[in-house]
C-alpha cells in the first residue's frame, strides 16, 4: 500500500470517527452556554448592557482573523495531503499567528472589562458573556498548543500516515472553532450591539 493510500485509509478511521463524536459533545456543551446567555444576557443588574460594552467593529477584526485563520488551515491540510512539508509547515505557522491574534484580541478586550470594573462578577449578563467567549478561547488555547505539538512532530518525522490523521482532526477542531465564534459573533456582539 502506498503512503498516500494509507493516508486516505487514515482520514476515514475509526480515530477520526471518534473525533467527530468528541465534536458533538462539544456542540452539546456550546450549545448549553449560549441557552444560558440567551437566558440572561439582559440582566445586567444595573450594570452596562452589550449594547454599551461592545464594539462590532473590534468583533469583527477578531472575526476576520479567525476566518483567515481556518483558511489558511485549510491551505495547510492541502499541502499535508500533497505531502508537501514545508508548505504545511508554513501554512500551519500562518494559522498559529493568526490564532495568537485572536487570543490576544479577545484577552485584551477582558482585561478592558475587567479594568472598568466590569467582571464576570457585577452581573448574570457579564457572567455568561465571560463563560461563553471565555470557553472558546481556552479552546483556542488548546488548539494552538495541539497545532504547536503537530508543526514540531512533522518538522521532526514528516508527514507519515499516522500523523496526517492527527492534522486531520486538528483541522476539524479549528474549523469546529470558526463556526462557533461565528454564532458568537453573530447571537452575542452583533445581537447586542443591535438590541442592547
Amino acid at each position: 500500500m502506498t503512503e498516500h493510500a494509507e493516508i486516505q485509509r487514515e482520514v476515514h478511521s475509526k480515530t477520526v470517527l471518534g473525533f467527530w463524536v468528541y465534536v458533538m459533545t462539544d456542540c452539546v456543551l456550546f450549545a448549553t452556554l449560549f441557552a444560558t446567555y440567551a437566558v440572561l444576557h439582559g440582566n445586567t443588574f444595573g450594570g452596562p448592557s452589550a449594547k454599551e460594552l461592545f464594539s462590532a467593529s473590534f468583533a469583527l477584526g477578531e472575526t476576520l482573523i479567525l476566518l483567515t485563520s481556518s483558511f489558511t488551515c485549510g491551505l495547510a491540510m492541502l499541502a499535508a495531503y500533497r505531502a508537501k512539508k514545508e508548505q504545511m509547515l508554513a501554512w500551519f505557522g500562518i494559522t498559529f499567528l493568526l490564532g495568537c491574534a485572536f487570543l490576544g484580541m479577545e484577552l485584551h478586550e477582558f482585561s478592558d472589562f475587567v479594568k472598568e470594573g466590569n467582571s464576570w462578577q457585577r452581573s448574570g449578563f457579564l457572567s455568561s458573556f465571560f463563560t461563553l467567549v471565555g470557553t472558546h478561547g481556552v479552546h483556542i488555547t488548546c488548539g494552538l498548543i495541539w497545532m504547536a505539538v503537530m508543526m514540531i512532530q512533522v518538522g521532526i518525522r514528516g508527514i507519515k500516515p499516522v500523523n496526517f490523521k492527527r492534522l486531520a482532526c486538528l483541522s476539524l477542531f479549528w474549523h469546529f472553532l470558526d463556526v462557533v465564534w461565528i454564532l458568537i459573533f453573530t447571537i452575542v456582539y452583533l445581537m447586542g450591539v443591535v438590541n442592547g
